[in-house]
């Protein structure tokens, strides 16, 4: 499919003529390269330090050249040469702007957006629903894949998201959307699917054959473990090792997927994984709700990554992952949050998804503002192998969130304890983001998306959802 096919990709990124009068962005030249930017005076900036520990700087200006971020100063107590930039962004005005990194989706489904409202979640249980999805997607064509993934994507970054970790049958078409959107992905596509049951090991391995040719970066995914032989376990392995990749699995979802496990190879999830030498810390354990004390100490020590999705089995009534025990045993630091999939959470942002995990543990153990941040930025980016990302230091991927100070998201906050923002956004934080960077290129400029066209996009998303029901006779 070719990208001229689109009716809602925007033209240009002409930033001035949106929101005329309003507008932060100052075009020192006119090009069509925009390479270095100068973020000027942003009144917060929150990120992890080199070591991990939360900052809220103050009064900070950042320059990014390349895609990457090259300094960081204080505002104002710095000779700046204005005329050496392709582009200011004035983050000081009216009241001035919070930056933070952008967040990392650790767990999507990016092509089910085109089943928003085709499910329904008031009856059932969750295995009944896998049912259901899987047979809404045998009836999605390859248009429908790449389109639902577009909408995906698209709401991600008005929330804030810049990298997403993809699990889905279909690589080209995540491959494609991703780059149409200039969404970073980690692609990890399903070797055994319900959804695409011709997928096999070596068609992934002809992917990761040529994983460097890629927009997107290849990974390995099965849904189920008990879904796999040992045979085709094994041969996972083979894979991870061979091309260094990612492999994740939703992990012990529910206690009835867990016994299938016990059925087949006669052991629990995490045991079976361990077994079978796959567990260790180029995996990604989603969900990962039924585990009992020894599997938790057994993730920890391995340096396997965790994915929380709150929210996904609380509507699918899967459990209550048991935050209290990974924590006591060190290893809340693998741990990311993730949206799962349109129909399994209310919206596709993740301070909604920060803010339920703390409601839902309280009673046994507080989860700390400053860990759930570390959860959608700096630990993600380290379980994906993402290098220099989920930070604003220098030498670190410009991907970058930009959000209104004076807000009520932030408003009132402790002017003596900056950190109070952080509380703030997690407990109060709505609404879309105003400016968001990917790779030093600004998506999204004065609430408006630089690269599709909303208005048309979610008039071709509803289309396509009408064309899919008619083939369901739905």
């Amino acid at each position: 499919m070719k990208n001229n096919s689109y009716k809602f990709l925007a033209e240009n990124n002409d930033y001035e003529s949106r929101r005329q009068g309003r507008t932060r962005y100052t075009l020192v030249r006119q090009t069509d390269n925009i390479k270095k930017i100068l973020i000027d005076g942003a009144a917060m900036v929150i990120t992890c330090d080199d070591r991990g520990s939360l900052k809220v700087w103050r009064d900070k200006s950042i320059v990014v050249e390349n895609g990457k971020i090259k300094d960081i100063f204080s505002f104002g107590k710095k000779k700046v040469d204005f005329e050496k930039f392709d582009l200011i962004y004035h983050a000081y005005e009216r009241d001035g702007m919070v930056v933070t990194p952008g967040f990392i989706n650790a767990h999507a489904h990016p092509p089910m957006y085109l089943l928003r409202s085709s499910m329904s979640l008031d009856r059932g249980n969750i295995e009944e629903q896998v049912v259901k999805m899987a047979e809404f997607e045998g009836k999605m064509t390859h248009s429908d894949y790449v389109l639902g993934a577009i909408g995906d994507f698209t709401e991600e970054q008005s929330n804030g998201i810049t990298t997403t970790f993809s699990h889905y049958g279909s690589f080209e078409a995540i491959e494609e959307a991703a780059k149409l959107t200039k969404q970073n992905v980690v692609n990890a596509v399903s070797a055994i699917s319900n959804s695409h049951p011709k997928n096999s090991i070596a068609m992934v391995e002809r992917i990761l054959k040529k994983k460097d040719k890629y927009y997107t970066k290849p990974a390995i995914a099965i849904h189920y473990v008990h879904r796999a032989s040992k045979k085709q376990l094994l041969q996972i392995k083979q894979l991870m090792k061979k091309y260094n990749v990612i492999f994740t699995v939703h992990a012990a979802e529910t206690e009835n997927w867990v016994q299938e496990c016990v059925k087949k190879f006669g052991n629990r999830t995490i045991f079976v994984l361990e077994e079978m030498g796959l567990l260790g810390p180029n995996i990604i354990l989603s969900h990962a709700v039924h585990l009992t004390e020894e599997e938790i100490k057994l993730v920890k020590k391995r340096g396997a990554g965790i994915v929380h999705l709150p929210t996904s089995n609380k509507i699918h009534k899967s459990g209550i992952f048991n935050y209290a025990t990974f924590y006591k045993h060190k290893a809340i630091n693998q741990m990311a949050l993730g949206t799962d999939s349109i129909i399994s959470k209310n919206s596709l942002d993740l301070l909604s998804e920060a803010l339920q995990t703390r409601i839902m543990h309280q009673d046994k153990k507080i989860v700390l503002y400053e860990d759930l941040f570390r959860m959608l930025t700096c630990q993600p980016a380290a379980m994906l192998k993402l290098g220099k990302v989920g930070k604003i230091l220098p030498g670190y991927r410009a991907d970058l969130s930009f959000w209104k100070l004076n807000d009520r998201s932030f408003i009132p906050y402790n002017e003596n304890k900056p950190l109070s923002l952080v509380g703030n956004m997690i407990t109060h934080g709505y609404g879309y983001i105003r400016d968001l960077m990917i790779n030093g290129e600004f998506i999204i400029s004065n609430r408006v998306h630089n690269v599709v066209d909303e208005k048309k996009l979610l008039h071709e998303l509803q289309s396509a959802h009408m064309r899919l029901r008619k083939r369901m006779k739905k």
